[in-house]
């Protein structure tokens, strides 16, 4: 790992906490929005996660060093944002014959939006997101301890 490797991973934490929170805003957005383009409610986004890892065991970390394989630019951790899915979960129903989206029943499907879970991811992710810049903070003060010992 290079000497900026922990700041590296830090920085694909806040990249992806922002855009959790970027989807996070965009469900809260459309908690009305009874149609879309594709003719039906709006359905919540979530974003899958997934950690960055090699098999970064002693030996395969010896080994590009020593065949030069290795690159300052590889991430070896962290975590990224594989995709982002819509949510599976049924749309409510709230009769309103008067509704423009209104089935011939007077139902209207509501998009799977709630609030309170979107809070609650909100906040979750923010303190994910300050997790990151803790982490990112602390390793920048570490590296200028480290330069201040050179002098």
């Amino acid at each position: 790992m290079s000497f900026f490797g922990s700041m590296d991973i830090a920085t694909t934490g806040l990249t992806s906490q922002r855009l959790r929170l970027d989807i996070i805003t965009q469900n809260i957005v459309n908690v009305n929005t009874t149609r879309t383009e594709d003719g039906g409610p709006y359905q919540r986004q979530v974003a899958l996660f997934e950690a960055i890892s090699d098999s970064n065991t002693f030996e395969d970390v010896l080994r590009k060093q020593v065949m030069g394989t290795s690159t300052n630019n590889e991430v070896s951790g962290g975590v990224r944002i594989t995709g982002i899915v819509g949510d599976e979960a049924e749309f409510p129903v709230m009769y309103d014959p008067s509704h423009p989206d209104a089935n011939e029943d007077g139902y209207v499907e509501l998009p799977n939006v709630n609030i309170v879970d979107e809070m609650v991811d909100m906040i979750s992710a923010s303190r994910s997101y300050e997790a990151s810049v803790t982490a990112f903070n602390n390793m920048k003060a570490m590296a200028g301890k480290a330069l201040e010992l050179g002098q």
